[in-house]
């Protein structure tokens, strides 16, 4: 027992660092909201400064000059750790002030990557200026013990946990006592507000990230003298430092330090564990602590689908539909065989090596690119490829080309395993995710002696078929033409497979799941399978690039498949283009020992600088240009080809049968059972009673509108009807109960919807939004053709191959409404389909309504353009407070003391009222009375001062 305890101790010291960097973490993410995965890069850079001031040098970190300056003679432990921790704040402040502070209107996600390009900077400026000689460092703290039972302990650890704790104290103390820590808390929950009252967001941020960045600093310093200095292992320490972050939620100092310390400790254990049992395995238990803690706190925490107001939306750039790609694939193989006909020797290989890291890079395409999935395990990916081919070929004894195939499903199944987490997170959690797995493996598997072949490696036999050689060769013969035609063979496939991809349903379903999650499952996608997909079909071809590489280089090893080159290789990608298929194969010439790389080399000799210069690139594409390089490549305008995409045709007969108006169906007229059926839904926020038995029918044929104060719960209802709140009571529809049915499911059995904040795929065209709604219609017509009939009834058609992004607030309603009508609902429950609209443009949409009904999609309207809902309602549900209060036609509406007491907040006999003017005095109590809720405030932001300025003629 006491052997553990003693272990316990000797962790506190790495667990003091994860503690002292999970600290830093949090102040940068509360004062600017950047989660900078280059922490543990600056902790790095500080250490190393701190060691070559006490020899008496200072660290130059501009390329071109003299590596380091003598000062004359070593500096003492406190002028060094003074001078290190000043040069750290300077840099904390100069990174805020070149990158994230122009950044500060970007998503988190690209914060995040450019925080990604910083680490790569940091690292390559630390091994061009220092290399990786390991320096001796001199203690700081004093070399004592300390008894525990039988076994002792060193005191140096425990100073070091102390000293990480009291800064803990500190910094807790000063968030909630001074004025600076509550300015940093009040700009982190609202930078308006922090203008409002006097306070400067950007001078709090600058404070705290050059805070952030001394505290880094010193938990590096206070580290290397117990820890030899590693540039790897120092940057890598950013990984349990985001586990112990995400248990404090990016928010809370002592639940981060203390998590830290715990998982520090645990590492330890798990070290002693390992050398004391022989049945576990001798690698990678410490490492599997911080990715069991990241999965079950985000398996606890995280939720399947983002809530109202919470949406994740992320800039990745553009993922053009490929088109006419027959013609530039026969061009490209040429120009491929040309190169590898034309090339010998290192110039073949660099060719070679650009042909298996364009496979892995298709990869990232998919999981990244469409998926929006940000992964930096796909090289890790190729690693499990790469190994797996070794076990299948040697051990097994399966020949080519089963055993590469057979390793990619093997990679695809770990990719599956890699994607669970995301069907409950999303965005960053999901990217340390992946980073602490592709630490995970690298030293469970591809550095355990046992698993990876030992110091030669995993060998790999020759791909042969038919007796046909394969092999890349051996001296003269190296790199053989034939192994060069394999690869380029697999490139192809895989890039013809990905383009397919991307055209197909399942593409435009990842490109809708990557846009938006809540709207890609109120169009009927399931957002968890496809999630899985992606990664399930990006692991699989990394997996074949992975096959490809261990061929390449006749066995498998560590070196080839590192955490840091897995970044560097992402890195590159997103520079070339992450979201198209030309940046996966520019993304190939351009990686390390490709084309580019061996070029540049040979002519300007900066193979030492290529890392530095890839950080430096991307962060530079994050800020101005995250399509990346192939977004900036000239068009060619190839001919059109039989593989041409062909604009839908409407004919007169079908756009006639779309439009044609009937007589609408009124409440007395004599209708079946309830298409829709609401029986006593309520829905609750923790104590907050939002809805409480709410309870109406919608018939076949009908309009049915849904209005209400500010407030009411009117959108609550829809969220609750369609899935997405969870609820009590019954929803019915077509006679079948789906209150327990997920959402994307409910919209399969014909249950639509639209959202008040529009929620469109922004990343995709006007046409290909409303598409995915027609993918999953329930007409018979096809969906091309669907499309092209709503798009014409909405008056669309000019524009579909416009982005939706670059639409007016009124069309983006529009295309949000065909989206919905698109899938041939049974019902449309339609969320402020008006807002954004005039006069005219409103009373033209109802009449398409109209079409829609008569074409046998029911409806169900919010909607706070009262001239629109009374005009084209059938019925009118009521509510106020989430309780119905009133259901009726439009005149009974019109004169109903209850509506009218919700609407003025009075009783109905004290004042002389025209019952007609109801919709104008709805309008000013809406603008200039009381505070409209989270579900009602951004559509009334934008409804326009001309639909609401003509409602007083309403009768």
């Amino acid at each position: 027992m006491t052997d553990h305890l003693s272990y316990l101790v000797l962790g506190l010291g790495n667990g003091a660092v994860y503690a002292a960097i999970g600290l830093a973490l949090v102040m940068t993410f509360k004062s600017s909201g950047v989660v900078n995965f280059a922490t543990g890069a600056v902790a790095l850079y500080t250490a190393y400064t701190y060691v070559l001031l006490r020899t008496g040098e200072l660290m130059v970190p501009i390329p071109g000059l003299p590596k380091s300056i003598h000062l004359g003679g070593p500096l003492g432990v406190v002028p060094a750790m003074a001078v290190a921790l000043v040069i750290a704040a300077v840099l904390g402040v100069l990174c805020y002030a070149l990158i994230f502070r122009p950044m500060r209107n970007a998503s988190v996600v690209a914060k995040a990557v450019a925080s990604i390009g910083l680490m790569i900077v940091l690292q390559a400026v630390i091994a061009q200026r220092v290399g990786t000689q390991i320096p001796l460092v001199e203690p700081i703290f004093p070399m004592k013990t300390i008894p525990i039972g039988d076994s002792v302990a060193p005191t140096d650890r425990l100073w070091l946990a102390g000293c990480v704790v009291g800064l803990a104290i500190v910094t807790t103390l000063a968030f909630r006592y001074t004025r600076f820590g509550v300015a940093t808390e009040a700009a982190a929950e609202s930078e308006k507000g922090a203008y409002l009252t006097g306070l400067s967001p950007d001078k709090i941020a600058f404070s705290n990230w050059a805070l952030s960045s001394v505290l880094a600093g010193l938990g590096g310093i206070l580290i290397a003298p117990l820890v030899s200095l590693n540039p790897v292992a120092y940057t890598m320490f950013i990984v349990p430092a985001l586990a112990a972050t995400l248990v404090g939620n990016f928010a809370s100092i002592w639940l981060t330090v203390i998590a830290g310390i715990a998982i520090g400790a645990l590492q330890s254990e798990a070290t002693n564990l390992q050398n004391t049992f022989d049945w576990l395995p001798k690698t990678g238990l410490s490492e599997a602590i911080p990715l069991i803690l990241i999965l079950g706190f985000l398996v606890v925490k995280g939720r399947p689908l983002p809530d109202r107001g919470a949406v994740v939306r992320q800039a990745l750039g553009r993922a053009p539909r490929p088109e006419r790609i027959l013609l530039p694939a026969l061009v490209s193989i040429a120009m491929a065989v040309v190169a590898l006909m034309l090339t010998t020797g290192s110039y073949r290989a660099a060719v070679i090596t650009s042909i298996i890291f364009a496979v892995v890079a298709l990869s990232q395409v998919v999981v990244t690119g469409y998926a929006g999935q940000v992964s930096l395990a796909q090289l890790t990916l190729a690693g499990v490829g790469a190994y797996s081919l070794s076990v299948l070929n040697t051990h097994l004894g399966i020949p080519f080309p089963f055993a590469p195939i057979l390793a990619a499903a093997v990679a695809t199944v770990l990719g599956v395993v890699v994607g669970l987490p995301a069907l409950r997170v999303r965005g960053l959690p999901l990217t340390v995710v992946t980073l602490a797995l592709a630490v995970f493996l690298e030293a469970f598997w591809f550095r355990n002696p046992s698993l990876n072949g030992g110091v030669t490696g995993a060998p790999i036999d020759t791909p042969r078929i038919f007796g046909i050689d394969l092999g890349i060769g051996a001296g003269e013969n190296y790199p053989r033409f034939a192994f060069g035609v394999l690869c380029l063979i697999v490139l192809v496939v895989v890039g013809l497979g990905v383009a397919w991809l991307r055209r197909s349903t399942l593409g435009t379903d990842m490109l809708a799941v990557r846009a938006n999650e809540r709207s890609a499952a109120a169009t009927g996608i399931d957002v968890s399978r496809t999630k899985l997909a992606a990664f399930g079909i990006g692991a699989f071809i990394a997996g074949l690039g992975g096959s490809l590489l261990g061929y390449q280089q006749t066995l498998a090893t560590a070196e080839s498949f590192t955490v840091f080159l897995g970044i560097s290789l992402f890195a590159i990608m997103y520079i070339a283009g992450i979201t198209s298929i030309t940046g996966g194969i520019l993304a190939g010439i351009m990686a390390p020992g490709g084309l580019l790389y061996i070029v540049l080399d040979r002519a300007a000799d900066i193979g030492e600088y290529y890392t530095l210069i890839s950080g430096i690139l991307l962060i530079v594409s994050v800020m101005a240009n995250p399509d990346g390089i192939a977004s900036r490549l000239p068009r060619i305008p190839w001919p059109a080809l039989p593989v041409l995409r062909r604009r839908p045709v409407v004919d007169s007969s079908s756009a006639a049968t779309a439009t044609e108006t009937t007589a609408p169906i009124g409440p007395t007229t004599h209708r079946s059972d309830p298409v829709l059926a609401v029986e006593g839904v309520g829905v609750r926020y923790g104590a907050v009673v939002a809805a409480e038995g709410v309870s109406f029918e919608v018939y076949p044929g009908e309009i049915v509108g849904l209005i209400g104060p500010n407030g009411a719960g009117k959108t609550t209802i829809i969220d609750a009807v369609t899935g997405f709140a969870q609820s009590t009571g019954v929803v019915t529809l077509d006679g079948r109960e789906i209150s327990s049915l997920r959402p994307h499911v409910r919209s399969r059995h014909g249950l639509g919807r639209s959202f008040q904040d529009v929620e469109l795929y922004d990343d995709l065209s006007v046409a290909e939004n409303v598409t995915v709604g027609a993918s999953r219609s329930r007409s018979d017509v096809p969906a091309d053709r669907r499309v092209a009939q709503v798009l014409q009834m909405v008056g669309l058609d000019e524009i579909a191959d416009a982005e939706v992004a670059t639409l007016s607030q009124g069309r983006r309603q529009l295309v949000s409404v065909a989206r919905v009508l698109a899938a041939s609902p049974r019902v449309a429950l339609l969320d402020e389909p008006a807002a954004g609209l005039d006069s005219a443009e409103s009373q033209w949409l109802g009449e398409r309504l109209r079409m829609a009904r008569n074409a046998g999609t029911s409806i169900l309207m919010v909607d706070h353009d009262m001239d629109l809902v009374l005009s084209i309602c059938d019925r009118v549900v009521v509510l106020d407070l989430g309780k119905v209060i009133a259901i009726g036609t439009p005149e009974q509406i019109r004169t109903d003391d209850s509506v009218i007491r919700a609407y003025l907040g009075m009783p109905s006999g004290s004042v002389d009222l025209d019952y007609e003017a109801i919709p104008e005095l709805h309008r000013k109590t809406r603008v200039s009375g009381g505070q409209a809720t989270a579900d009602e405030t951004t559509a009334d932001e934008n409804t326009d001062n001309d639909t609401t300025s003509t409602q007083e003629v309403l009768s």
